[in-house]
């Protein structure tokens, strides 16, 4: 199990010069909030941070925040990361507060398992069109990835967000005709579709021509 730990110092200034005096100094500013308790300013080591946020599934991973202050740590969800438009450091980050037996709003990633039948048979293409599922349900019951089965698709199948059966402690919050993913037919067969196409409709044109060649000559005569 992935070592989600994180530790955070209480800082009582804010502002914009004491968040770049902080960034100076190798910290990164946060907040934590939610629950019934009053927002707690933080600074994080942005090198232990920028580590954890790369090894984890930031959307739906519990971090065990331990706090300055605080007895033992607190569960919380990454709520929002900033980071530098080019540079990509990170320059803020919220958390939010878990608490036990209520549920909370999250991203799962959506993993297709297997090869259709209708690309592995018929040279059809898997597009999938949802990469993550937002859900809703409480903080223990979070699952840390969604797998779908699609190895029996044909080509032209369509997988609908409704397909997918999920645990009865979470609520989907998406769409349920939401496409996830489909297998489209071989890309060949289009283009030979296509050229077909514009053979018939070159010997429509073909066949018309000499009929309206003949009552141009019989006009003139």
């Amino acid at each position: 199990m992935t070592d989600t730990i994180l530790k955070a110092l209480r800082r009582d200034e804010a502002g914009k010069s004491v968040a770049r005096k902080m960034r100076q100094a190798g910290q990164t500013p946060a907040v934590l909030y939610g629950g019934d308790e009053a927002p707690i300013h933080l600074a994080l080591e942005t090198h232990e941070a920028d580590y954890l946020f790369r090894r984890i599934s930031v959307e739906n991973t519990i971090v065990d925040l331990e706090v300055e202050g605080e007895k033992g740590s607190v569960q919380t969800l990454v709520r929002e990361i900033q980071t530098h438009p080019w540079k990509e450091t990170l320059l803020h980050v919220d958390f939010l507060r878990i608490q036990k037996g209520v549920a909370v709003d999250v991203e799962i990633p959506l993993n297709l398992v297997g090869t259709p039948e209708g690309v592995r048979l018929e040279g059809g293409s898997l597009e999938q069109i949802i990469h993550e599922i937002p859900i809703r349900c409480i903080p223990s019951k979070i699952p840390e990835v969604i797998e779908v089965d699609v190895s029996g698709m044909a080509v032209g199948d369509v997988l609908h967000v409704s397909d997918v059966s999920f645990d009865e402690d979470i609520e989907v919050t998406i769409a349920q005709e939401r496409t996830i993913c489909s297998v489209a037919a071989p890309k060949a067969e289009e283009e030979v579709v296509e050229e077909e196409t514009d053979e018939e409709e070159g010997a429509a044109e073909g066949d018309t021509a000499p009929g309206a060649d003949a009552e141009t000559d019989d006009s003139e005569s």
